[in-house]
């Protein structure tokens, strides 16, 4: 792995010439952290009939993008720029790129100030109207809109969470995560440091949360950081970082409610080593949900249970790299491709669409500090 590593500036530049794309490919974003050798956001793609990834240019310049996402029409792409914690650097940034419908390749459009310190998460709402952040220290969300061009103009929200909690780990307000529900009018935010799932009324047409948010209590010590929605929008399950848990909850669109259905553990009975989940999703179909443990470094799989959703664990997959800090699923859910972080290597797997389970697909390709993974149908 260390010879890898020491290839990866040379091997890059050779692939200045993007390979030609197979009929249907998919094309992969990933996100990574720059403080070692990685350049910024490199660009893969992935073959459906093999199951391959390979390289796909040159990577796009630019500080820690640590999370990424995509319009819905594919010709922009919006990256936090995971900086901002120090009295010399107040605050991170989010930066917007035009996307080649051919290629792929990125195009800088501009940044702007993420209004907080180590942005590390960002959606988009629905028409792509507005790109809602979340800033990790200090507890704050913001929200920008994307003007014409596909630049984005200063803050229409803004709101900093305030309180304490005796949390293992990072107490005080740390919001990980903003998330709207599939209805566009509730804008959900998971506080790491507070123990507590935030869920704003948020109003589409001026870019605005408001400013009295319902407050979900989750166990203490539970440490939410990332949440999926089912696909029919009454469903949200949230990932706890800091216990190893996944809690499902029927969700009203109508009123922003959430009630808890059913909490399980992401490890595998009889695992006593430490652990940190990182990232959930739930398939297309709604049938299988998926979280990452960094710690045995495995993506643990669940059936969702129907009319109950309550979660089924189904089995355990090995991640084949360290720290699995972030993976995703294709458009057309039938592969699950994974980020390892400390092991600098990306790795596919294939989704048996009747168990839910995974299987090596491919793997690994090298890329420097991988922490986040965007998925698109290639072409225009």
């Amino acid at each position: 792995m260390r010879a890898v590593k020491k290839l990866l500036p040379v091997l890059w530049p050779i692939l200045l010439v993007a390979p030609t794309a197979p009929s249907g490919a998919i094309r992969i974003y990933v996100g990574t952290y720059t403080d070692g050798e990685s350049k910024g956001i490199y660009r893969l793609l992935l073959d459906p009939a093999t199951g391959k990834v390979t390289p796909d240019g040159l990577p796009t310049e630019t500080v820690s993008p640590s999370f990424l996402a995509l319009s819905q029409d594919g010709m922009r792409l919006f990256a936090v720029n995971e900086t901002g914690d120090s009295a010399t650097d107040p605050a991170g940034g989010v930066t917007s790129f035009s996307v080649d419908p051919a290629t792929g390749a990125l195009a800088l459009l501009g940044r702007v100030s993420s209004s907080g310190p180590a942005p590390c998460h960002l959606s988009l709402d629905r028409g792509d109207q507005h790109v809602l952040v979340a800033n990790y220290w200090g507890g704050s969300v913001a929200v920008f809109p994307v003007q014409p061009d596909g630049r984005l103009g200063g803050a229409t929200s803004f709101v900093r969470h305030t309180g304490e909690n005796p949390t293992p780990r990072d107490p005080g307000p740390h919001a990980h995560a903003i998330q709207l529900d599939p209805s566009n009018r509730w804008a959900l935010v998971t506080d790491l440091g507070l123990d507590k799932v935030f869920v704003y009324p948020y109003d589409a047409e001026r870019g605005a949360l408001a400013p009295v948010p319902r407050q979900v209590e989750m166990e203490k010590g539970a440490g939410p950081r990332h949440l999926a929605f089912d696909p029919d929008g009454k469903g949200v399950f949230v990932l706890n970082e800091l216990n190893g848990t996944v809690v499902s909850f029927a969700f009203d669109p109508t009123d922003g409610s959430m009630v808890p259905l059913h909490s399980i553990s992401t490890l595998a009975a009889g695992y006593k080593g430490k652990n940190s989940s990182a990232e959930v999703a739930v398939s297309p179909d709604g049938r299988f949900l998926y979280a990452s443990n960094r710690g045995p470094d495995d993506i643990a799989i669940f059936e969702i249970l129907r009319p109950s959703r309550r979660l089924r664990l189904a089995g355990h997959q090995a991640t084949g790299g360290r720290h699995p800090r972030h993976f995703a699923i294709d458009p057309s859910g039938r592969f699950l491709v994974v980020a390892n972080r400390d092991s600098d290597s990306i790795w596919v797997y294939r989704i048996d669409a009747t168990t839910g389970l995974l299987a090596y697909a491919s793997g690994p390709v090298s890329v420097p500090k991988p922490v986040c993974i965007l998925m698109r149908k290639a072409g225009p």
